[in-house]
């Protein structure tokens, strides 16, 4: 379930839970006065288990990468 925040002129910045189709809050639930839902970052992304390594690729890039360096490069002719 995400967690929204909201801002309260009276009570200043609150969090609520709510399933995303809920309707978004008007009113304050501590003091009744209006409030708005503020825009935030949300999380990023959490890797859980193991195995998840800053050295963890595919092979079969490393080689494609060589491979059309090596077609780019231009060769010196003999003379």
């Amino acid at each position: 379930m995400p967690t929204y925040e909201y801002y309260c002129e009276q009570c200043g910045v609150f969090d609520v839970f709510q399933n995303m189709s809920d309707p978004p809050l008007t009113s304050c639930p501590t003091c009744s006065l209006e409030v708005r839902r503020l825009i935030s970052g949300g999380t990023g992304v959490i890797f859980k288990g193991s195995g998840f390594f800053n050295t963890d690729r595919r092979k079969e890039a490393k080689t494609q990468s060589k491979a059309e360096t090596s077609k780019e490069t231009p060769q010196k002719e003999a003379v």
